[in-house]
């Protein structure tokens, strides 16, 4: 499994179109080949920040969704957008149990 996590710091004034940008990415990317989980949280402690977790099936998944036209589409407006992006981490992970 393939396990993604990022975040994004909005400006106030454009806190409500990343909100609704990360929804609809978190929506279509759920329909994706290989994807287990794509989720957007609020972080509790700065207002502002969307913090973005996302599960995939193996390294083929990862990379299609990366490849994705609409995925570019949506980091490039992202890096417009925000005040601040966190660097994505990329984890491959393996249960334990």
């Amino acid at each position: 499994m393939i396990i993604v996590t990022g975040s994004v710091v909005a400006k106030p004034d454009t806190f409500d179109e990343i909100l609704k940008l990360s929804i609809e990415h978190v929506e279509r990317s759920r329909q994706e080949p290989g994807c287990v989980s794509h989720d957007v949280h609020a972080d509790c402690q700065n207002p502002m920040r969307l913090f973005f977790y996302e599960r995939w099936q193996d390294e083929a998944a990862i990379k299609a969704h990366f490849a994705m036209p609409a995925s570019r589409s949506f980091v490039k407006a992202l890096r417009e957008l925000s005040a601040e992006t966190g660097n994505a981490q990329v984890f491959r992970a393996e249960p334990l149990m």
